[in-house]
C-alpha cells in the first residue's frame, strides 16, 4: 500500500487553535507549539513521528521546534524533520515557523558546544542540511556561554540574519543580566530578539520570579515556555506509581528522586483541582502557562497523536478565577 500524498486540513486555522503576537513583531505564534527534543529522533518510528508532525499542523499548530542535538541520537531529530518536510510540507514551507537552536554538546573536540561564533555557524549549516532548507524562521542561543565574550556569541546571531540563514534571532535559558545585555545588543543592530525561551511550569516559576517575564516584556520580546509539564509529572501518568512505558522508568532525563512522596501528594491536590475545571491534570498545567498574556507559546513534547489531541485540550479553558490561583500557591507551599 502506497501512502498517500499529504494534503492538510483545509480548515487548519479554524480548528480552535488561538495565536498570540510575538512581543513587538509582526510574528503570531500558535498558543501550542511542537516541540521534537523527544519521540522524533532515529530510535522512533518514522511512521509515528510524521503522523504527529501532520495531526499538529492539521490542528493549526505552525511553530516546530528543534535544536540541533535533538534526537536520540543527536541531530536525528532535524533529519526526521528534513524526510517531513521533503515528504510532506515543502508545499507549505512559507506557512510554517520553524526554529533550531545551537549551545550544547553536538560534536567531540573544543568547536562542538557553547557559544563561539565558529560552532554556531557550523552548527547551523549542519542543521539547514540535515532540515532541507534554505532557512529557518528563528534561530536560537541556546544557552549562555560565560567564557565565551557575548558579543561574540550575539554578533554571530546578527550576521546569521543579515546572512538570510534566519529570519529572526533568539535566546534560551539566558540569566536575566545576560539577557539584558542580549536585548540591548541585539536591537542597537537593527536585530530586535523575537523570542526568549525559558523552562516554565507549575513547580518551576523562576522565569516569573527573576523577572524574566517581566524583562522580555519590556523589551518587546516574546516569551516561549518548553517543559510546561514537568516532563510529564503533571500529567495522570504518575498518580498511582510508576508506568513501565514512562521517561522515569526509561531512565531518561526525569529522575525518579524526582518523584518524592511530597511531590507525589502535589500532584494528586493539582490533580483534584483539575478535575473540579473540568480539565486533566496535563490541560490545567498547560492552560496555566498560557494564563498570563505574556507567554506566547507553550512547547509541548508528545509521543503519540492522542497524547497531542489530550494536550490540544488545554487551550480550550485558560482562565483562572483568583480563588484557584490561590489554591494552586497554596497545594505548591
Amino acid at each position: 500500500m502506497i501512502n498517500p500524498v499529504y494534503s492538510p486540513d483545509s480548515n487548519r486555522y479554524d480548528n480552535g487553535m488561538k495565536y498570540r503576537r510575538c512581543g513587538r513583531s509582526g510574528i503570531l505564534l500558535p498558543e501550542i507549539s511542537l516541540g521534537l527534543w523527544h519521540n522524533f529522533g532515529d530510535v522512533n518510528t518514522f511512521a509515528n513521528s510524521q503522523a504527529m508532525a501532520h495531526y499538529a499542523f492539521d490542528k493549526g499548530i505552525t511553530h516546530f521546534d528543534l535544536a540541533n542535538n535533538y534526537g536520540p541520537s543527536y541531530g536525528s531529530a532535524e533529519e526526521t524533520f528534513g524526510m517531513i518536510m521533503k515528504k510532506s510540507f515543502m508545499p507549505y514551507r512559507d506557512e510554517l515557523f520553524i526554529s533550531t537552536k545551537a549551545g550544547h554538546d553536538m560534536w567531540p573536540g573544543p568547536y562542538g558546544e557553547w557559544g563561539s561564533r565558529k560552532y554556531l555557524m557550523n552548527s547551523l549549516d549542519q542543521s539547514l542540511r540535515r532540515m532541507s532548507l534554505d532557512y529557518v524562521d528563528i534561530f536560537y542561543s541556546h544557552r549562555y556561554d560565560p567564557e565565551t565574550p557575548l558579543e561574540e556569541t550575539l554578533q554571530t546571531l546578527v550576521d546569521i540574519v543579515r546572512q538570510g540563514k534566519a529570519l529572526y534571532a533568539g535566546i534560551s535559558k539566558y540569566p536575566k543580566e545576560a539577557a539584558g545585555f542580549a536585548y540591548q545588543y541585539l536591537e542597537e543592530r537593527d536585530v530586535h530578539c523575537l523570542l526568549y525561551q525559558g523552562r516554565y511550569n507549575i513547580f518551576n516559576r523562576e522565569p516569573e520570579e527573576e523577572g524574566i517575564l517581566q524583562q522580555a516584556r519590556e523589551n518587546g520580546t516574546g516569551f516561549i515556555a518548553f517543559s510546561p509539564l514537568a516532563q510529564g509529572l503533571l500529567t495522570n501518568r504518575y498518580l498511582n506509581g510508576i508506568p513501565e512505558d514512562s521517561r522515569i522508568a526509561k531512565g531518561g532525563f526525569l529522575k525518579k528522586e524526582a518523584l518524592t512522596g511530597d511531590t507525589l501528594g502535589k500532584i494528586k491536590a493539582l490533580n483534584e483541582l483539575a478535575i473540579r475545571r473540568g480539565q486533566t491534570l496535563a490541560e490545567m498545567s498547560l492552560a496555566w502557562v498560557l494564563k498570563d498574556e505574556m507567554v506566547t507559546s507553550v512547547i509541548i513534547g508528545a509521543s503519540s497523536v492522542a497524547q497531542l489531541t489530550d494536550n490540544l485540550k488545554g487551550i480550550e479553558n485558560t482562565a483562572f478565577a483568583p480563588e484557584e490561583i490561590e489554591a494552586i500557591n497554596q497545594i505548591l507551599k
